[in-house]
């Protein structure tokens, strides 16, 4: 292989432990590799870009990745890293997420697309739903002992009472049929790898030892890697925004809010994520480093970092509508700037600003500026104080000054139901029309 896999991902901070041999494979030869996603929703958060990242990383390195989506896995739930137990999804949940993830990895990866490298998508249920309870324990279940399922931490925290209340078979056999998983990818796609979070090193370390044992006689070879957590400077929880998990399909997370969660990085983790979550080489990301350490204050390093991964994960196309948008509020823009945005970005972006609401009445029969401003929204404490700032020019209708014999009509409606009104440069008003 012309390209070394591993150091790439080293540099980038992206290997926190390797199976010894793992990188003599990957430079012997093309090497199939699986990262497993379990479908605990219908879509997948920035979390979950790192393993996407990796898979497109093993692609471009000339190796062949295969996307695992756990139908059947999902079925029980991975006690790694959890406290207690989860909660069973139904079938009909679970068969939802498991379309909406396959998806979701489609706009990522371009799926048997003919070449000899082609990434592959396959889901584990397909293999272990006409799987007996006998035969999986007859066949599978004597190859690895109890002692060695035991002495892993994501089990050994739970029964010891360290996390939760215990673990119940179910969760225990995770890490068998996750196992099995790699064993089946060995024996059909020739698979020598697995890789995944830190927090999966003990499920995937017994699949490399299920892949030999399921082989004893032959001479098999089943490597592992894993990438470490990705965590904030400040300890909090990578990948959450006050409005919860930042998703990567855009009518979970509109592609504004997306935008400017990389933005508002902190210069550290924007240091860090950028060699993670971008696939820029590394003179680029040294001199946008340099760059942003002369002057900080520009964030030529959060720009960067928000337009690759913005562009990566929705369009570049998506990119320039999201930083419009985040030029409403801080450059200069017109009524038609905000009539070009859709009703969520609109909202995104005056996300918290006060607001009241108006009849479609009102709006019909033409609204003076007065009523606007104090007589029926209270913006300002009285029809005085509004007669004075529409005077002094400080008033604008949708980033536009008037003067107070100016009416607002349907004309005025940006998404067919909201006014902007603002007093200066920073205060700003929604009027929404009910």
């Amino acid at each position: 292989m012309t390209k070394n896999l591993v150091e790439e991902l080293r540099w980038r901070g992206m290997i926190h432990d390797i199976m010894p041999g793992t990188e003599e494979q990957l430079q012997k030869e093309m090497t199939t590799a699986y990262i497993g996603f379990d479908p605990t929703s219908d879509s997948l958060h920035i979390g979950s870009l790192v393993p996407i990242i990796l898979l497109v990383h093993i692609e471009k390195a000339g190796h062949r990745p295969i996307a695992l989506v756990g139908g059947a896995t999902g079925m029980i739930g991975d006690p790694s890293g959890k406290s207690d137990e989860r909660n069973l999804l139904t079938e009909e949940i679970l068969a939802k997420n498991v379309a909406g993830i396959k998806n979701t990895l489609a706009r990522f990866l371009n799926f048997d697309n003919g070449k000899e490298n082609s990434p592959i998508l396959v889901n584990n249920y397909d293999w272990m739903k006409n799987f007996s309870f006998i035969d999986f324990a007859r066949d599978v279940g004597k190859r690895i002992t109890v002692n060695y399922m035991m002495a892993k931490d994501s089990v050994k925290k739970r029964i010891s009472g360290e996390t939760g209340a215990g673990m119940s078979f179910t969760e225990f056999t995770y890490q068998l049929i996750q196992g099995y998983d790699f064993y089946h990818l060995h024996t059909a796609y020739g698979c020598k790898l697995q890789m995944g979070g830190s927090d999966q090193w003990g499920n995937i370390t017994t699949g490399t030892e299920l892949v030999r044992r399921m082989n004893v006689g032959k001479e098999v070879e089943a490597f592992a890697a894993t990438c470490p957590l990705i965590t904030k400077a400040d300890g909090s929880k990578f990948g959450k925004s006050e409005g919860g998990n930042v998703w990567l399909d855009a009518d979970k997370t509109s592609v504004y809010k997306f935008y400017q969660f990389w933005l508002n990085t902190t210069d550290e983790d924007a240091e860090k994520y950028i060699k993670i979550f971008t696939f820029l080489d590394k003179e680029t990301i040294e001199a946008l480093i340099e760059e942003h350490k002369q002057a900080p204050h520009l964030r030529v390093l959060q720009k960067r970092l928000a337009e690759e991964v913005t562009v990566f994960v929705h369009s570049k196309e998506e990119l320039e509508k999201a930083i419009a948008a985040s030029d409403i509020l801080f450059g200069k823009s017109t009524a038609d700037d905000l009539k070009s945005l859709d009703e969520q970005t609109f909202l995104d972006v005056f996300d918290g600003v006060p607001q009241a609401s108006v009849s479609t009445e009102d709006i019909k029969e033409g609204l003076s500026m007065i009523d606007a401003l104090a007589a029926k929204t209270n913006f300002l404490s009285s029809n005085g104080d509004a007669r004075r700032a529409l005077k002094e020019s400080s008033i604008a209708v949708n980033k536009e000054k008037v003067k107070e014999e100016y009416t607002i009509t349907a004309n005025d409606l940006i998404a067919d139901k909201y006014v902007l009104l603002q007093r200066g440069k920073k205060n700003y008003f929604l009027l929404k029309v009910e």
